[in-house]
């Protein structure tokens, strides 16, 4: 029994151990490219929130990995098979009554840990400040080594690209397609640009149609990644989101708090 993995607790664990934090990874079900699981998001959420929550655990924080929600927003994968799609109204919702949960079993310092890029949570925040007496933070993981990507990879990865085929090959390989030579059944991962400067440079944003996008609705080269850059990813992230967890358990929650 890993006590900080509430699946894997008992009643007994829970009522004698008082939670400080709770962690709730939030993931997706969608295709990623021809070479990654649909759950690839949901897979991440799960390692990664294991991961750094053992280690905040390890160091005394008193935090609880939540069970990690398998579906999110992907309204502009319509046109693609089993892309299974929530809208970010019911996510909202769905999430909402998990914190109410929480705050009901006397939790109040809760971490979104967001895993898929359609997932837009700030909004949610937002919304439930000063309307709920938990603290909601939020964190998507792969924009927490922002500083520190150029320095384990060598291609940008939007989707299914270097970054995340090597989170897969280092924690779950045997869900990665390779072809007969050993290289990745996956194509290039490159996209289409939109006929707008403004929208290609970022000055205007829309939500992307992920078939006229992609080929394979793949964005980013994975063809440069290893494990052993999915380790020194993961490193990065267990060494910054797990001291903040040790902070936050540790937090009083004063008139002051946050500052």
């Amino acid at each position: 029994m890993r006590p900080w993995i509430l699946a894997e607790t008992t009643y007994a664990q829970t009522r004698a151990n008082r939670y400080e934090v709770a962690v709730l990874p939030l993931g997706a079900t969608e295709p990623h490219n021809l070479h990654l699981p649909y759950g690839t998001d949901t897979l991440e959420g799960d390692i990664v929130g294991r991961e750094i929550c053992a280690a905040a655990y390890q160091r005394g924080a008193k935090v609880v990995l939540l069970p990690t929600v398998p579906y999110g927003t992907q309204t502009n994968m319509r046109q693609l098979p089993l892309a299974l799609n929530v809208n970010p109204s019911t996510l909202y919702r769905f999430v909402t009554d998990l914190m109410e949960s929480l705050n009901d079993s006397g939790i109040r310092k809760i971490l979104l840990l967001n895993s898929h890029g359609g997932n837009e949570m700030k909004p949610l925040l937002r919304e439930l400040s000063g309307k709920t007496p938990a603290h909601l933070f939020l964190c998507n993981w792969y924009k927490a080594l922002t500083d520190q990507y150029s320095n384990i990879f060598t291609h940008p990865d939007d989707h299914a690209g270097e970054m995340e085929t090597s989170i897969a090959l280092a924690y779950f390989p045997d869900l990665v397609l390779h072809n007969e030579d050993g290289s990745l059944a996956a194509d290039e991962g490159r996209t289409a640009p939109t006929r707008f400067s403004a929208v290609n440079e970022g000055w205007v944003s829309i939500t992307r149609p992920w078939h006229l996008l992609t080929t394979n609705t793949g964005s980013g080269d994975p063809h440069a990644a290893t494990a052993e850059k999915g380790h020194r990813l993961m490193q990065v992230l267990v060494d910054r989101l797990a001291t903040f967890l040790v902070e936050l358990s540790e937090a009083s929650l004063d008139e002051r708090f946050p500052f």
